[in-house]
């Protein structure tokens, strides 16, 4: 699926359906995210609450790593919301990768809302001791 057949398919499909397509922007979130770097791999740990694994969705493809999860809040039967303060449907949020990542390798996991995502590195670059020979 390209990234447009991707927007496209979360946009609204109706004028009914939004006000203007700013409003639809405004409705995705940019996940805030730890990224740290290891011997042999950088890993990205995204918050996303109320996404499971089922509404999580990554891809890599050109040089970038696409998160997009959509929000799916389980209400308790007979309970409807009255008030939210964020109005958001779903995250969205995209990073691009050097050539080091070696993206056949990436894996990922969710628990509880937190993504986390492990970039193994290419053997090339990764971190390695060098041992010197005393003359």
């Amino acid at each position: 699926m390209t990234e447009m057949q991707t927007v496209s398919k979360h946009m609204p499909q109706s004028d009914s359906d939004m006000r203007t397509a700013s409003d639809w922007a405004e409705r995705t979130l940019v996940p805030p995210v730890d990224i740290f770097e290891e011997d042999d791999a950088v890993v990205i740990v995204a918050d996303m609450p109320g996404v499971t694994g089922k509404t999580l969705g990554v891809e890599v493809g050109n040089h970038a790593l696409t998160l997009e999860g959509d929000i799916a809040l389980d209400m308790p039967e007979g309970v409807t919301a009255t008030h939210a303060d964020v109005r958001a449907s779903r995250y969205a949020r995209r990073f691009t990768l050097g050539d080091e990542i070696d993206t056949d390798g990436i894996k990922g996991t969710i628990s509880n809302g937190v993504v986390t995502v492990r970039l193994p590195k290419r053997e090339s670059h990764r971190r390695r001791r060098i041992e010197i020979k005393t003359a």
